[in-house]
């Protein structure tokens, strides 16, 4: 069944590796349950998705553009949807969850240029992890997306 790209939110999303190729991810600050995630948010109208992303990860943890070497992005948009009742509350009805275009950045900085403190927070922790990490601690309704990630980037991994 084809998706309707109008019926998702557009998004963009980080997998950011250290120089042990350690993923960094943040523990949401909105969500009750121990879920950790990898960066990620709204692409702003006639943004392109690179700008997104680097807009999106100063704004969430602080790195800056001159942080990161940007190895690789996924040539398609992957799609997830969200309980009905999140939807509600999220978007308001307007979607059914969200299409996103991943980048794959390498972390050039160190642990100072890092701050999940900033205006509008969104984590309460991070750490690195590694790939074994990722999918047993993300939401359920994620779990494919980042297995696709984990494939899609397991050459830099």
């Amino acid at each position: 069944m084809k998706l309707d790209p109008n019926d998702y939110r557009p998004n963009v999303g980080m997998m950011i590796i250290n120089n042990q190729k350690k993923i960094f991810v943040g523990k949401r600050i909105d969500h009750p349950s121990n879920f950790w995630q990898m960066p990620q948010g709204g692409i702003d109208p006639q943004e392109k998705p690179v700008v997104a992303a680097l807009r999106e990860m100063e704004e969430e943890v602080g790195i800056k553009k001159n942080k990161v070497q940007l190895l690789n992005q996924i040539s398609d948009w992957y799609y997830y949807t969200i309980p009905k009742d999140l939807a509600q509350t999220l978007w308001k009805g307007r979607y059914k969850g969200q299409r996103q275009k991943w980048f794959l950045y390498k972390f050039e900085g160190t642990e100072s240029d890092i701050n999940i403190h900033t205006e509008h927070p969104e984590f309460s922790d991070f750490k690195w992890v590694t790939k074994d990490f990722l999918v047993p601690n993300i939401v359920p309704f994620k779990k494919e997306i980042y297995s696709k990630l984990l494939e899609e980037f397991k050459n830099y991994l």
